[in-house]
């Protein structure tokens, strides 16, 4: 069983330390050395110092990309309370809002310096997820983005304040966030895989929207929080299987090449 100890880790003087906040910046951290690594090992034609300065950009179009797509979900409640659209260590933080936000940070910065773009991608596909590995734990703090109600021995405990309404005589529910961390330790390891048959530039870019699309689909089947659906469908199910889409599109494209 997984009880969060709370959101907050330390207190220094008035100012609070969230746990979520620790995750997301251990997760961006640790995700640079690995991607400085495959790209010191694997990419010789690169720099790998290069990394660390296009990591400027893609974090914080990430950041922006994640925060704003999330509130554009939940834009009923954020468009009267625009203040807190500024407080993501309360959470509310969207992968996919990452991934096109980090995307465009990348690929204005990488034109600018003529450097080469799917090259980096698939390099920094590698720091993408392994920051949503560590970073998920920060869900777990904030006693958010859980399953539906169970009994298995990995069940997770949810305070009363946290439940939704329709769910607040149920304790326990699914621990979503280590069901999907431990997916996506899956897909990086399979994502190196692939770099070792040396692949064609922006295959590992490709194959991770795909891999981890698929994950979160899976994820989105158990999880009870969904902000916003489209047919009755949860728009993460949407968007995943739309970069599955162009995802393949890509693939067959190549293969004409």
């Amino acid at each position: 069983m997984f009880t969060s100890p709370g959101e907050i880790a330390f207190n220094i003087g008035s100012l609070s330390v969230h746990y979520y906040g620790i995750c997301i910046s251990v997760g961006i951290v640790v995700g640079l050395l690995v991607s400085y690594f495959i790209c010191k090992k694997f990419y010789k034609d690169i720099n790998p110092d290069v990394i660390f300065d296009v990591a400027i950009p893609v974090i914080i179009g990430g950041i922006i990309g994640a925060r704003l797509y999330y509130c554009g979900l939940m834009a009923d409640y954020y468009s009267n309370h625009l203040l807190e659209i500024l407080q993501i260590y309360k959470g509310g933080m969207s992968i996919h809002g990452g991934i096109y936000g980090g995307l465009v940070g990348g690929l204005l910065y990488a034109e600018n310096k003529k450097l080469p773009r799917l090259k980096l991608c698939d390099i920094f596909s590698f720091a993408l997820i392994t920051g949503q590995i560590i970073g998920r734990w920060g869900n777990f703090f904030n006693s958010e983005a859980f399953g539906a109600p169970c009994n298995n021995f990995l069940q997770l405990y949810i305070p009363l304040e946290k439940r939704p309404a329709e769910f607040v005589y149920f304790e326990y529910f699914h621990p979503t966030f280590l069901y999907e961390s431990l997916l996506n330790i899956l897909v990086l390891v399979s994502l190196f895989y692939i770099l070792k048959k040396k692949p064609k530039d922006g295959t590992i870019f490709f194959a991770y929207l795909i891999l981890y699309s698929v994950v979160r689909i899976f994820i989105e089947t158990i999880r009870i929080d969904s902000a916003y659906s489209v047919m009755g469908a949860p728009i993460a199910i949407v968007v995943s299987l739309f970069l599955i889409f162009i995802s393949i599109y890509w693939f067959l494209c190549l293969r004409e090449v």
